[in-house]
């Protein structure tokens, strides 16, 4: 980065609520009503930070690959470079966790390749589940994984309803099913009066592999998640290391 573009980066962050926002997307994608709803801002006056932000190169937005009227924000950490909160955060300050739980709509291939990528980056116990799963994990997700030396920690989809448990970390990697679960269930409970108190919940925006097919959208898919994982991996702590 030179020095220009560090000064606009610095002046991008230089404002309490800009500086939130980067906190907020730093653990995952965001739609700006999200965004608004953490906030509590008037829109123009969100749609102002975010403008800044995005002139400087720190986030940028797409369009929802589900519904097409939602915009997500993703935050651009090489832009960032020693200015976020250390990755290896200390003990006290990383959250405890018992589980990672990936989630996707069929649970055929994003979830299942970010749950294999887990298992291989944290000794954090892992799982992945669909709201809506499909019979079988998609065929360009195992030969993406082949391809990649990576093993799949599950041999066939499995429904959300009935998976989590309190404390559990769940990262939605499908924007349908992280609109469809909506921020308010996002999910608080798998049966009537059974809560489940969750850990955390952050959304990573995921383009589908499968509605394109081919070996080049599974592995951008892969590279995504490979990143995304290798970031939040040493930010999670499991919670049985604190007793």
């Amino acid at each position: 980065m030179d020095f220009d573009e560090r000064v606009a980066a610095l002046a991008a962050l230089a404002d309490p609520a800009r500086l939130r926002i980067v906190d907020l997307l730093s653990a995952g994608d965001a739609s700006p009503s999200e965004l608004r709803g953490e906030l509590g801002a008037p829109s123009n006056l969100l749609a102002h930070h975010l403008k800044v932000l995005e002139q400087a190169g720190i986030v940028s937005r797409h369009r929802s690959h589900a519904d097409r009227r939602r915009t997500y924000l993703r935050l651009h950490r090489d832009r960032l470079s020693g200015l976020l909160p250390a990755a290896t955060a200390g003990a006290e300050e990383a959250p405890g966790v018992e589980r990672v739980v990936f989630v996707c709509t069929a649970n055929s291939a994003r979830s299942q390749l970010a749950a294999a990528l887990w298992h291989r980056a944290s000794p954090i116990p892992v799982a992945s589940g669909g709201t809506h799963p499909g019979p079988a994990v998609a065929p360009g997700a195992v030969a993406a994984a082949r391809r990649h030396g990576l093993t799949l920690v599950q041999d066939r989809p499995q429904a959300l309803e009935g998976l989590l448990r309190s404390g559990d970390y769940v990262v939605t990697v499908c924007d349908a099913a992280h609109e469809e679960l909506g921020p308010a269930e996002h999910p608080s409970e798998t049966k009537p009066g059974t809560p489940v108190r969750l850990a955390g919940v952050s959304h990573w925006s995921v383009p589908d592999p499968v509605a394109v097919g081919t070996d080049a959208a599974f592995d951008a898919v892969y590279e995504d998640l490979a990143g995304r994982v290798a970031d939040l991996a040493p930010r999670l702590e499991h919670a049985g290391s604190r007793a």
